[in-house]
């Protein structure tokens, strides 16, 4: 199933578990990497699978190359906070290394502000972007999400040491 959105010659579907293999090449990296994320390092690829599939009402996507298949990226989505909390939303990016420079964290950032948005979340809050991470940054103000604090030194860079998590927040009201 096909989102209707694209850039160029990349499209936006639903994920299924047989995408895994391919989001696990890139996901692997990118968190032993540790620039972006806080999963732990010794995580096997199923229980990285277990936290990176969203259960309704979230939702799990990826970016895939229109012409070959090829996962580009992928996005988690769904409620921030259960309970009370859910009418605001959060998510999750991460895009293939080999991909970076095609459009594919915006195409997925604009993806997920528009479910958001249809789902009829009040707003979108990301938790912990980690303050060095500028192009992330840069990205999700050039989508209208604002920092609303940032946590000192709250993640351990593996390049810089202790630097900050921004938490941002987009209005969808």
């Amino acid at each position: 199933m096909t989102s209707g959105m694209s850039a160029g010659a990349v499209e936006i579907r639903e994920a299924t578990r047989a995408d895994w293999p391919a989001i696990w090449a890139f996901f692997a990296p990118i968190v032993a990497a540790g620039e972006t994320y806080a999963y732990p390092e010794d995580l096997t690829s199923a229980q990285a699978e277990d936290l990176w599939f969203k259960e309704p009402p979230g939702r799990t996507v990826v970016a895939v190359d229109a012409a070959t298949g090829a996962v580009l990226g992928s996005a988690g989505m769904g409620p921030n906070r259960p309970g009370r909390g859910d009418h605001v939303g959060t998510a999750s990016f991460m895009v293939s290394p080999n991909a970076r420079g095609r459009g594919v964290g915006r195409l997925l950032g604009e993806h997920v502000v528009a479910w958001h948005r249809a789902q009829g979340y009040a707003g979108i809050q990301f938790n912990a972007v980690v303050e060095t991470n500028t192009a992330a940054v840069a990205l999700w103000r050039s989508l209208g999400f604002e920092i609303v604090g940032t946590v000192p030194g709250a993640y351990r860079s593996r390049a810089h040491g202790l630097v900050g998590l921004h938490v941002m927040h987009l209005d969808l009201r």
